[in-house]
């Protein structure tokens, strides 16, 4: 059995997704695809300062996580970011972070 079992659906999801973004090269080719959707591996390894392959396995994390698509076009595959699921992952981060940023100032007040 897996441990994850053990554990809330969303409490997976989300430490997936942070997980995903837990390293600076997957932040910045998010960033990159942000500013410019439909980009290739080898365009991505253009703008960062790693090897295709490094570059392939933060895509293969990132495509795992849900956080970009990967489509086949030729012999290529062309990266995007899934904007709908990126929104989702921002909610949900958002309500974990406030629920228990409310908690500790509640229970500072007595």
């Amino acid at each position: 059995m897996s441990k994850k079992g053990l554990f809330e659906q969303s409490e997976v999801e989300l430490s997936k997704v942070c997980k995903a973004l837990g390293h600076p090269a997957r932040i910045k080719i998010i960033k990159i695809l942000l500013a410019n959707n439909n980009q290739t591996c080898k365009e991505i390894v253009e703008k960062i300062p790693l090897s295709q392959s490094t570059v392939s396995q933060h895509l293969a994390e990132l495509r795992d996580a849900e956080l970009i698509i990967g489509k086949n076009f030729k012999t290529s595959v062309i990266y995007s970011v899934d904007k709908t699921y990126l929104s989702k992952a921002q909610r949900m981060l958002s309500d974990f972070l406030n629920a228990h940023i409310l908690n500790v100032k509640q229970s500072t007040l007595f």
